[in-house]
């Protein structure tokens, strides 16, 4: 079995890579055009909960209570860079690593100090450093509000005009308060200035005025042109990226379960400024949750949304677990520690998909044009100058087919499905035949149709090569030792 599921993550490698055969690969573009958020996909995750990789700062730790630091740390996200990078993602989104009385960041009690948990100036950027030499970027939060009754400000007697109030064991900042607005400008800033991370994210916005907001933005610009600065709350500020609640739970919703209305789909994309996309967040309950409760297979589920993530316009945020099916209905149980153990069917599909992703710039920005879109049924295409994709949706609980013509894709094409291996050509009714089963993503490049797809042959006889190669090695070994046990009786 094992050997089995070897066999076929090797063909669908070799068969991506030939499908991409000609493609510049994503630094190289780079260099020529200035990368967007929106070309860019993030991973978030709680430092603390992702993994242990120092007993040094493993004070008042205690794995069994769900509500207390449980031992994650820097180290531990250097340790499993590796991990991240064959997911694909171009950002890691590490939440607030400030002092902080909290594993999740959510009671900081400084805005210069790093968390002792989480470990060393001097470890956290070295994972900076390391991530960016994989072509990843590490975006933080940064709250303007909330912060724990003894943050260094709250306990200064010159600052206490700065607290407009103190709730659900929080204190609130003046935010309309030009001495705090400077403070948390300069916290920013230096903060920036000092490491060299790729983003912020500026949460706890509560009544922020947007003027300071987009204050807050060009000063942190300022200090570094290329980083991003987007937000978890709806926002007027001029953010990177927009997010909105509403298309989080549009998401979720349509994706949970099959024949769900689709159109909604379309909200995110009607904007001017990318848009943050997700299923869930670090605040709400697990996607696994929501679709466990209509009674479906999580891990279909997760297929289905995250195929259609990663190839619809607008910035996709994956929350850490995800992957895993991780569960949950409210923190601290959506935070739980990560377990790698798991079996990692999941992880390789958001890999294929994402290597796609990141291998094509159309994919990632081109143009966006829907075919069909009805009751789970999302046909769509992404196009440019140097090549057109064709991606199928097929949430639905039939088996779907839509017909494509010659005025959509042109003369003379074939469409080669990356995930399902399937080839569509020209019929006699003279129209592309795209048929899905239920519950499944395609992604189809439309090439010319040269007949034999010699790439696609080479890939597979090579696959062949290497199964009869393993064959042999298992039948010598085996009369080796048949004729070690003869040699010993």
């Amino acid at each position: 079995m094992k050997f089995k599921k070897w066999v076929s993550g090797t063909a669908a490698a070799l068969l991506i890579a030939t499908s991409l055969f000609g493609v510049a690969p994503l630094a190289q573009a780079d260099e020529i055009q200035k990368r967007t958020i929106a070309e860019e996909s993030i991973y978030d995750l709680l430092v603390d909960r992702f993994f242990n990789g120092s007993g040094e700062n493993d004070y008042d730790t205690n794995t069994k209570d769900p509500s207390e630091f449980a031992g994650g740390d820097f180290r531990g996200l250097q340790d499993k860079l590796a991990f991240i990078e064959k997911m694909g993602f171009s950002i890691v989104s590490i939440g607030t690593i400030f002092d902080t009385e909290k594993y999740d960041g959510s009671m900081p009690t400084s805005y210069t100090t790093l968390e002792e948990h989480f470990g060393t100036a001097e470890e956290f950027e070295s994972v900076i450093k390391a991530y960016k030499a994989k072509n990843m970027a590490i975006m933080i939060d940064f709250p303007l509000s909330n912060v724990s009754p003894n943050h260094e400000w709250a306990k200064d007697s010159a600052k206490q005009s700065w607290i407009a109030s103190t709730n659900n064991g929080q204190v609130q900042w003046d935010l309309a308060n030009e001495d705090v607005q400077a403070a948390l400008i300069e916290a920013a800033t230096e903060f920036v200035s000092t490491y060299d991370i790729g983003g912020i994210r500026l949460t706890n916005l509560a009544d922020a005025d947007t003027e300071f907001v987009n204050a807050m933005i060009e000063a942190v610009k300022d200090t570094k042109e290329s980083l991003y600065v987007i937000a978890n709350e709806e926002s007027d500020a001029n953010f990177d990226a927009a997010f909105s609640t509403a298309t989080a739970d549009v998401y979720r919703n349509i994706f949970k379960t099959v024949d769900m209305d689709s159109t909604k789909l379309m909200d995110p994309v009607a904007g001017d400024q990318p848009t943050q996309i997700m299923i869930d967040t670090l605040d709400t309950h697990r996607f696994t949750f929501d679709s466990a409760n209509e009674n479906m297979f999580p891990p279909t589920r997760l297929k289905m949304a995250m195929g259609a993530l990663f190839m619809l316009p607008g910035v996709p945020v994956v929350q850490y677990g995800t992957e895993i099916a991780m569960n949950g209905e409210k923190a601290p149980d959506t935070h739980q520690f990560y377990n790698f153990k798991t079996d990692e069917e999941l992880i390789d599909y958001i890999k294929n998909v994402q290597t796609l992703r990141n291998q094509s710039a159309t994919l990632r920005n081109g143009d966006f044009e829907v075919i069909t879109n009805e009751n789970g049924l999302l046909v769509f295409t992404r196009t440019s100058d140097e090549e057109k994709w064709v991606i199928m949706v097929n949430n639905t609980s039939e088996t779907q087919r839509v017909n494509l013509t010659p005025e959509q894709l042109g003369d003379d094409k074939a469409l080669n499905g990356l995930l399902n291996e399937e080839k569509v050509r020209l019929n006699e009714k003279n129209v592309y035949p795209v048929i899905l089963d239920r519950e499944m993503v395609e992604i189809y490049q439309v090439k010319d149709d040269e007949g034999l797809n010699i790439p696609y042959m080479v890939a597979l006889g090579l696959v062949y090569v290497l199964f009869i190669g393993f064959v042999v090695v298992i039948i010598k070994r085996g009369k080796k030792r048949r004729q070690e046990q003869d040699m010993q009786k």
